[in-house]
């Protein structure tokens, strides 16, 4: 039986990816030569997943595969570009031909999927850790920055949120029933299609390549939200205030917000806030639209069939505000929330690590 570090890379790893004309050299030597098409710009994004911090312990290796694609694969959607090449870093603490054989056909379905050649990587022996460096292309000039938001967009929001955060939450009470806390959620019983959506939504995220691709030369800022809607909106305000050199704050009306059914029923009306703005791993795309792009946005969206809700708008900081702001020493833009276009005051916070 195999057992040595190339030999794992040659079992699972060698000659199953997606051949590719650009890749010239992939899997093999120090090095992969790759050929960047012209009129074209490389977009590059890294993420790492942990056991324990990103996924369970226990998690299957089929989903764990899964959404170490579709995290990655939704950073170059929120660029609006086309996913290409994947390097794969692998820290594993045994052998484990079983989980191996699972992770990798999983992983080779989901590059298969994206049409994403992997390239290269690295593996090394430790406390499991995952990390995909994924390549893309966007057309020469046509990406979308964090930065391009301006006071009197609409912001809007794929799909719907808070379903991940609720997922996770099944899966830590489905281990330890003793431990959870009925208060978070209704006193109703799911049914085992809402618990698999929810559950799903968490383990095997869809990345939005096509709404990405969709929103070039429409939007005017977009990200993925992985660490929350209300932590990765002001990522957008952060850096579009800068761009501007105006101070930006965002107007978000809770009652138009993308809950699916599923969250509803599972969660309290006073708690799901803290799920669909604060609970990450979402992977929507949360972007910006001038009041100029609505009607084509409207229709480049109805063309594709991709599902879009329009949240709150961008505004400027008020005289007011800015005094209060710089009272208060604050480090970032805060966001008004309103529910029925009554000003609310909510306490969230998205997911930081050193937090």
């Amino acid at each position: 039986m195999a057992t040595g570090e190339f030999d794992l890379i040659g079992q699972y790893f060698t000659n199953k990816s997606v051949s590719r004309d650009d890749v010239i050299t992939g899997i093999g030597d120090d090095c992969a030569i790759l050929s960047v098409p012209a009129g074209k710009q490389l977009v590059v994004t890294t993420d790492t997943m942990v056991s324990g911090i990103h996924f369970l312990c226990d998690a299957n290796p089929a989903d764990v595969a899964h959404k170490l694609v579709a995290v990655n694969i939704s950073d170059i959607a929120a660029m609006g570009g086309q996913p290409a090449w994947a390097s794969l870093a692998l820290t594993l603490p045994n052998y484990d031909c079983e989980w191996l054989t699972v992770f990798s056909d999983c992983l080779h379905q989901q590059l298969h999927r994206y049409g994403v050649s992997l390239i290269g990587g690295d593996t090394t022996k430790g406390n499991m850790t995952l990390t995909l460096t994924l390549q893309g292309f966007v057309d020469q000039g046509k990406a979308l920055p964090r930065h391009g938001a301006k006071a009197g967009d609409l912001i809007y929001c794929s799909g719907s949120i808070g379903d991940a955060a609720a997922g996770l939450k099944l899966l830590i009470d489905a281990n330890n029933p003793d431990n959870a806390i009925s208060e978070n959620t209704n006193e109703v019983v799911l049914t085992d299609s809402e618990k698999g959506f929810l559950i799903a939504r968490h383990q095997r995220p869809t990345a939005r390549v096509s709404t990405g691709q969709a929103l070039v030369d429409v939007a005017s800022s977009c990200i993925d939200l992985s660490d929350g809607l209300a932590s990765d909106l002001k990522h957008i305000l952060n850096a579009s205030s800068r761009a501007c050199g105006t101070n930006l704050t965002a107007n978000i009306e809770l009652t138009a917000l993308p809950l699916s059914t599923a969250l509803q029923t599972y969660v309290s009306n006073a708690l799901w806030p803290q799920y669909a703005l604060a609970g990450g791993d979402d992977y929507e795309l949360l972007f910006t639209v001038s009041p100029e792009n609505r009607a084509q946005l409207e229709k480049v969206m109805a063309e594709h069939d991709l599902p879009f809700t329009h949240i709150g708008e961008i505004a400027s900081v008020s005289a007011d505000q800015l005094k209060q702001i710089e009272q208060q020493k604050q480090r970032e833009p805060q966001i008004n929330y309103f529910n029925d276009k009554q000003l609310t005051t909510l306490a969230l916070q998205g997911w930081d690590h050193f937090q």
